[in-house]
């Protein structure tokens, strides 16, 4: 059997988070696991989630309101154990530098580009072990 990742989806914008869905697709590389998706609109959705466990990667959405993605990203490094690698959806590649500051792993520009979403979540789901088993 095959095994399947998780990809937890944070965005106050059901767009948002169907975006991220239909860019990364069921698979989003032909070497990598089957994703699930598990979407959450609230910042308490995000953290109630990641602390019962079994999330190998987030999407934030940086955009969100009232928590925006990058201050979700830093609070989950900061206070969840062994937190999953994060892709951080930004407003503008100027933004990149913040994002640094909230410790994303790996940063996308809206609008939502497929290729990119694939590329940088199969890399996020590379480097972690329950996806990679």
């Amino acid at each position: 059997m095959q095994p399947t990742a998780t990809v937890l989806v944070y965005s106050d914008d059901a767009g948002t988070r169907e975006q991220v869905r239909l860019a990364a697709g069921r698979r989003p590389a032909a070497d990598g696991p089957a994703v699930t998706y598990l979407e959450c609109a609230t910042l308490p959705a995000v953290l109630s989630a990641l602390e019962a466990g079994g999330i190998d990667a987030c999407v934030l959405d940086g955009e969100a309101v009232p928590a925006g993605g990058m201050g979700v990203c830093r609070q989950i490094k900061d206070e969840i154990y062994q937190c999953p690698p994060v892709l951080l959806l930004i407003g503008r590649p100027q933004d990149s530098w913040l994002a640094t500051w909230s410790r994303a792993e790996a940063v996308v520009a809206h609008p939502v580009d497929p290729a990119a979403v694939a590329d940088a979540l199969s890399g996020l789901l590379r480097r972690t072990p329950s996806a990679a088993a």
